[in-house]
């Protein structure tokens, strides 16, 4: 049966006004409950615009980027987790072993490995043209995510060596003959590698800075004339390799990188693997690491139909790095070659990244066409056997499978030996926390805009009062404060923070049997209750925040440093006198905030996780504890020995972390836990 369009559109919009919601003015406090606030993907995508856009005008001249370059260069290192590694100056020594050599037509391939740090090491092919009698211009290339990265890559390798180039080709920690590990976050679960600040790209690379250094060493190679390239995975460490390392001359990324407003908005960050982005304690994109390695020739192949990077990203990205180019006078080195096809090579970039470094490196003005591509042959390819380094296996104390566990160096329990170096110590980790941890804060609160959501007056001494107020820009929050004393009296104020999916009352009876004169606020923080969301989407939400700098924790001190500040302001709170209540997970959210707030009077906890250096479920539902950063100075259970004066009272038992601190308080503020016999 047939209907007419005009038909149609009637029924459709009969349809419409007959289930529509009412009409709701701008006044109308439901008009902003069903806009976009308290969603957790508009917040996030913003989040990632903001850093995105900001990043896209470095600075208005080169003296002036020339002024900031050394600070973006040392923070994009210590989000690399780089720090603490010897840049500059004496390195641990290599320790390079041969393990075989493959003689091939035109070039040979020496099979070795090296120690880029103790116990840590790294295989790799090194490809040498024969008749080399002057040093040659040489290749790093990285290995992208597949398997068997010597085999599957090798074509690369041996075209450069066939146009003159020496060339290593090094396998990640995570595929080849050792497998260790890159998702943590993505498939383990561990997303203490965010407190941790790890990211298994700094361990990268570190292994190609150290490649590198074995280059410089050999006789063929001309130190002065380096590139890097290759493709995914080893398109981003590309990019890496690049900005962290002046000795590379010449870099070409393939489908390496694009925006990170554009990898949240489209939600290929959930394709990625957890080496893509660096710890992004500093807010900082992609076209900040470009920036870094301008002016030296960039050449960036991109597909057009990439599944991991939109290209409409990668040549905003371009445009963007250009702008740093421009600063110094040329534009024209750095370049964006699109090509047709899902996130793979094509026949064009390979050719014209032949003839890029040919130019760039041996001064040999060659066009794509006459460089030629690989020789794809299967009769031309070397096997598994040949290419395989480790005849009997890695080295007994290879840290290859766990280096996840000390590339980072972790805060030792601090040695407290006076009351003064424990207030040193206290204000030197807040310190670090605001500037590494919670750096996402927004640098100007906004204005509450408190709002009166419903009160009762259940008797002459009782009754509540439900209030709503703005956290940050796109988080309206409510706090529901129930008296039981004088409703005109100033009363202090414990704040009870609800948890993920509690049981009815879980919350009222978790604090039942505190002191009387107290009165009690409920507060739901961001991501609990109201504002929760489907736990089908923690993983994401997870891993999308720390890309922006943040976390669902960190979030949420910031929730309850507002909720403190806030109640503090209302008419019948001593704003002397305020305490946290939380259990589970909550009580580390409830620690935190303690310790940034610095004026809590009292901190009740029942269960609170013992360490943040704790694996999550694989599939990233469930508690959310980690902070960016934050193992590297201090752990969870440490806290409460930075909070005194106020006071800690524990539901049932003391968890058997915590004892450090008791011993802390009662040495040096003489005062120790309290402990409430539970009411449930």
């Amino acid at each position: 049966m047939k209907i007419s369009t005009a038909a149609a559109c009637i029924g459709v919009s009969f349809f419409i006004a007959s289930c529509a919601e009412p009409t709701l003015y701008s006044d109308d406090p439901r008009a902003e409950s069903i806009s976009s606030i308290n969603n957790i993907r508009n917040y996030l995508v913003k989040a990632a615009a903001d850093i995105s856009d900001d990043s896209a005008d470095v600075s208005n001249s080169l003296q002036d980027w020339e002024k900031i370059r050394p600070q973006r260069y040392r923070e994009f290192l210590e989000m690399m987790g780089l720090e603490s590694l010897p840049m500059n100056g004496k390195r641990s020594d290599l320790n390079i072993r041969i393990t075989g050599v493959v003689h091939k037509n035109g070039y040979r391939i020496e099979k070795l490995y090296y120690e880029s740090l103790p116990g840590l090491y790294v295989r790799g092919n090194l490809y040498i043209p024969d008749s080399i009698t002057t040093p040659r211009p040489a290749i790093l290339y990285v290995s992208g995510h597949t398997h068997d990265q010597k085999g599957e890559y090798q074509e690369h390798p041996v075209k450069f060596a066939k146009l003159g180039f020496v060339c290593l080709l090094t396998e990640t920690i995570q595929f080849g003959e050792v497998r260790g590990e890159h998702w943590g976050e993505y498939m383990r679960g561990w997303f203490n590698w965010y407190s941790r600040g790890y990211n298994p790209g700094g361990v990268e690379l570190w292994n190609a800075i150290r490649g590198i250094d074995l280059l410089t060493q050999r006789p063929e190679v001309d130190p002065h004339k380096l590139g890097v390239t290759g493709i995914s995975g080893g398109g981003s460490q590309s990019w890496y390799i690049g900005a962290a390392d002046p000795r590379i001359k010449a870099v070409a990324p393939v489908c390496g990188a694009g925006t990170l407003k554009d990898h949240l908005f489209n939600r290929t960050v959930d394709g990625h693997c957890d080496c893509m982005m660096p710890i992004n304690t500093f807010h900082r994109d992609f076209r900040d690491i470009g920036a870094l390695i301008a002016p030296r020739p960039l050449l960036i192949a991109q597909a057009d139909r990439d599944g991991m990077f939109a290209i409409e990203a990668v040549r905003e990205l371009e445009s963007q790095v250009k702008k740093t180019y421009s600063l110094y006078g040329k534009p024209q080195n750095i370049s964006l070659l699109e090509t047709p096809g899902g996130h793979s090579y094509h026949q064009i970039s390979r050719e014209n990244i032949f003839s890029f470094f040919l130019d760039k490196l041996m001064d040999k003005q060659l066009t794509p066409e006459q460089v030629g591509d690989i020789d794809t042959a299967a009769s031309s390819k070397s096997t598994y056997e040949e290419l395989k380094v480790y005849k009997d296996g890695p080295p007994e104390n290879d840290r290859t499978t766990t280096i996840q566990n000390s590339f980072i160096p972790l805060a030792p329990t601090p040695a407290i030996v006076s009351k003064e170096g424990l207030h040193a110590l206290r204000d030197s980790v807040k310190k670090f926390l605001k500037e590494k941890t919670f750096g996402a804060f927004p640098t100007k609160d906004p204005a509450f805009d408190q709002r009166h959501e419903f009160r009762s007056n259940d008797s002459e001494n009782s009754g509540n009062n439900i209030y709503s107020f703005i956290t940050e820009d796109g988080w309206r929050l409510k706090v529901d404060v129930h008296w039981s004393n004088d409703p005109d009296a100033k009363k202090p104020l414990m704040i009870v923070l609800r948890n993920y999916g509690e049981q009815r009352w879980a919350s009222e009876s978790f604090i039942s049997g505190f002191e009387k004169d107290w009165n009690i606020a409920y507060f739901e923080v961001r991501g609990v209750g109201e504002t929760g969301w489907d736990p089908a989407l923690q993983w994401h939400i997870r891993r999308a925040a720390a890309w922006t700098g943040r976390t669902i924790a960190s979030m949420q001190v910031y929730d309850v440093l507002r909720c403190l500040r806030f109640c503090r302001g209302l008419p019948n709170v001593d704003s002397a006198r305020i305490g946290i209540a939380a259990q589970d997970q909550m009580g580390v959210v409830a620690l935190y905030a303690s310790l940034m707030d610095g004026g809590c009077e009292m901190i009740v906890l029942k269960n609170p996780p013992e360490s943040q250096d704790t694996a999550s479920s694989i599939d990233g539902k469930g508690p959310a504890i980690e902070m960016l950063n934050c193992l590297k100075v201090t752990d969870v259970n440490q806290l409460p020995a930075f909070l005194a004066p106020a006071k800690i009272i524990f539901k049932v038992v003391v968890p058997a972390a915590y004892q450090w601190s008791e011993n802390i308080l009662m040495k040096y503020e003489n005062t120790s836990y309290r402990k409430l016999q539970d009411q449930q």
